[in-house]
């Protein structure tokens, strides 16, 4: 399957297959007649990738991961360090914003009291 097949077929940016591309992390991955074409397992390695997106790694901390991965020297620990860190800062942005809720809230008391009270003195 080439890139632009991979791309289209399993809803992956053209970025991502790119980097992965550059990364050198293919390893199955063939180029015939100058384009990319990927196996099973690229795809689900891709599927990783985009499931690292979607928790917020950044594109140097998938691919660090990625290399963990894909090291047969038992990295689990280092994995999991990883994902405990990046649980860790999205369980702070949640209470940030649950803080923001909460002030919002407040802002919007005020001014319906605010609003109560200039209507009881009509």
């Amino acid at each position: 399957m080439t890139i632009e097949e991979a791309s289209e077929r399993y809803n992956i940016p053209m970025k991502i297959l790119k980097e992965y591309e550059e990364w050198g992390l293919c390893g199955a991955v063939k180029k015939v007649m100058g384009a990319w074409h990927y196996d099973d397992s690229d795809l689900e390695k891709l599927s990783l990738i985009m499931t690292l997106h979607d928790v917020g790694f950044t594109t140097q901390e998938v691919e660090a991961y990625m290399r963990l991965f894909l090291d047969e020297n038992g990295t689990g620990e280092q994995q999991m360090e990883m994902l405990h860190r990046q649980r860790d800062n999205v369980l702070d942005e949640i209470h940030f914003r649950e803080k923001q809720l909460e002030r919002l809230d407040y802002l919007r008391h005020e001014i319906r009291r605010e609003m109560n009270h200039e209507q009881e003195e009509k």
